[in-house]
């Protein structure tokens, strides 16, 4: 059998080397050039090193070790470690300079020359540093249930303020973390919220801590004109067109908000008197928006309304009469009906203005012969568009809709051509995140909103979240803040979510090891859509990698399970994605109507995939599937 041919470097022969002391002087002396890269920049930064918290330091070291490891192509050096069966240092970053040690050790040895085991400039082992990272992650987030080491985080909806039975359900399913996003509801939900954790928690006899993420300055678009009035009513058809279900109208006294008592596809509010004679079987007569004739059947009465069926499509807006059958002239108007959301319809080719203020509105046409007014919407952050320059990309909701600034206009506004959108167009509505990649956004990740959370967030939460942390100056900033209010040990959770917050990750953690506890989360959804999703992949792998050296608790977070969340039913690839999260301290879901099974499902993979992985090392337990497979008797498991 011929051996598989292997490219030649300058220190391997042609044909596998063996333990030629020849072969392995060469390496020695490049990991020895290594091993002086890497205490040189610890030397470099001995300043910020003194800065460091006494429980951080030697992760804090570890990780300019590894910055310096990795300032350079390992790759020839790996293979070449490896056709010597030694360690390619592919899984060096808990403890760099000890693997390069333990190497060095090898190679002298295997050299004839001395070699002494342990030197004081190396920070920890591999033993120190596992211990090290799970002591951080117990201090950050909790202890792990038993028999899962990876912890599940959810965010519960505003409705679990006042109702606490859900949150039993959470905590029973698996729930190990609360967060609670401070960019929605009330301090007074958020109370409330965490206040039923805590006692679902002792309830189920174990700790669940409560996240508390500050909504910081989200870029999102502003408020849009309400589309028309009008509510469509459509019955369920077959794949051949036949009705097999009407659609159901509830009818209620208007302006009542009381419940009819039924489900039903739209809820409307008519004249008292002549919704009180109506009975089952009454008919109901109209004239819908497009003046097509409909009629209506009453199906259910109960005691605050009654349920109409209709076999037939119609568009129900104010100036609709009802008429009770055969007294036509019992007539009522509709009431209560619901504005359309307001939406921007964007094609490719699109101009769309993107203003300081304003109320957004549809592309309008001037006169015949000229060129329609662009759409328009504003955004919430208006100092954010003074930086905006000509040519910079810019992303609508999570990168469905994209484009590039075309020029400045007057009023501190930009002219937007979209670029990016699905055939036939995508709909954008009011509150969608707005990213600009190639923007230097100088803006703090603290706002006055912030400010005033931060009251109540150090009196309810045991953890505090950073959002659009870019630079250690936001670390520094938050630890003086939480300082001036008596909670310096409150735990630090750093959402990373900008390219800028990823390009000064390195800084960003030594600054944030200057305190006692904290942790880095993931925040993969903006990750993708300000550093492309072609470079996902590469970058979360790249700040699980860093965040290992430094010792800190990661947490995977965005669109984990998500269809499984919002449909009840998970798509394939996202199953493939949440076993991933076993390679961090944390695994976040995001809410929706199925989120118990989300929360099941997770406990279920997180369990089964610590058999098989730990961080980036496989572990090589027996493969039961295939005991006895050649035999016929292949087995489950």
């Amino acid at each position: 059998m011929t051996a598989p041919h292997l490219p030649a470097t300058s220190v391997s022969p042609a044909i596998d080397p063996g333990w030629d002391p020849a072969v392995c002087e060469p390496l020695i002396e490049r990991l020895w050039a290594l091993r002086r890269q890497m205490t040189a920049l610890a030397d470099r930064h001995a300043d910020r090193l003194a800065a460091i918290d006494p429980a951080h330091q030697a992760g804090a070291r570890n990780l300019l070790h590894y910055l310096a490891l990795r300032s350079g192509d390992l790759r020839p050096l790996q293979l070449e470690l490896s056709r010597l069966g030694l360690s390619s240092l592919g899984r060096a970053e808990p403890h760099v300079l000890a693997s390069i040690d333990k190497v060095l050790g090898l190679l002298h040895r295997l050299s004839g020359r001395d070699w002494t085991p342990r030197d004081p400039d190396e920070p920890v082992g591999s033993r120190a540093s596992t211990q090290a990272l799970q002591r951080h992650a117990v201090a950050l987030l909790g202890r792990t249930p038993p028999g899962r080491d990876v912890r599940i985080m959810v965010t519960l909806p505003g409705e679990a303020a006042a109702d606490p039975g859900r949150i039993d359900a959470m905590v029973q399913a698996g729930m190990d973390i609360a967060r609670i996003n401070c960019a929605h509801d009330t301090p007074a939900q958020w109370q409330a919220m965490a206040e039923a954790v805590r006692l679902a928690a002792r309830r189920a006899g174990r700790e669940v801590r409560v996240l508390m993420d500050l909504g910081g300055p989200k870029l999102r678009t502003g408020p849009i004109e309400s589309g028309p009035e009008v509510v469509r009513l459509r019955p369920r058809r077959d794949e051949l067109g036949r009705v097999i279900a009407p659609a159901r109208l509830a009818l209620r006294p208007a302006g009542s908000a009381r419940p009819v008592g039924a489900e039903a596809d739209a809820v409307l509010g008519v004249d008292p008197d002549w919704l009180a004679p109506l009975k089952v079987g009454d008919l109901i007569s109209l004239k819908d928006a497009r003046r097509a004739q409909r009629q209506l059947e009453i199906v259910e009465r109960h005691a605050d309304g009654v349920i109409a069926a209709l076999s037939r499509s119609a568009y129900l807006t104010a100036d609709v009469v009802l008429r009770h059958e055969p007294h036509r002239d019992r007539r009522s108007a509709l009431h209560d009906l619901p504005a359309a959301q307001g939406l921007l319809h964007l094609r490719r080719g699109d101009r769309l203005q993107l203003l300081p203020e304003g109320l957004g509105h549809e592309a309008r046409p001037v006169g015949r012969g000229r060129r329609a007014q662009p759409a328009s919407v504003s955004c919430t952050l208006p100092e954010a568009l003074a930086a905006v320059r000509r040519g910079d990309r810019i992303w609508f909701d999570d990168g469905r809709i994209g484009g590039v600034v075309r020029k400045r206009l007057d009023g501190g506004g930009v002219l937007v051509e979209i670029g990016s959108a699905r055939e036939g167009g995508e709909k954008l509505a009011a509150d969608k995140g707005i990213n600009l990649p190639d923007t230097a956004l100088d803006l703090p990740a603290l706002t006055a909103q912030d400010l005033q959370d931060l009251d109540t967030v150090v009196a309810t939460a045991d953890l505090v979240g950073l959002s659009f942390c870019q630079s250690a100056d936001d670390v520094r900033r938050l630890r003086a803040e939480l300082a001036a209010r008596g909670a310096s040990t409150l735990g630090l959770m750093l959402k990373i979510e900008t390219q800028r917050g990823f390009a000064a990750l390195p800084s960003i953690l030594l600054a944030t090891m200057e305190g006692p506890t904290a942790g880095v989360m993931i925040a993969r959804g903006d990750l993708a859509v300000e550093c492309g999703y072609e470079r996902l992949a590469e970058v979360q792998e790249e700040m699980l990698w860093a965040c290992e050296a430094a010792h800190l608790p990661v947490v995977w977070a965005t669109q984990v399970l998500e269809t499984l969340a919002r449909t009840g039913r998970p798509s394939r690839a996202e199953i493939t994605d949440a076993a991933m999260g076993e390679r961090a301290e944390c695994v976040m879901l995001n809410k929706g109507p199925h989120i118990m099974d989300a929360i099941r499902m997770l406990d279920d993979i997180l369990r089964r995939m610590q058999e098989h992985q730990s961080k980036k090392r496989p572990l090589l337990r027996a493969l039961r599937a295939w005991r006895g497979a050649l035999d016929g008797q292949g087995a489950p498991g």
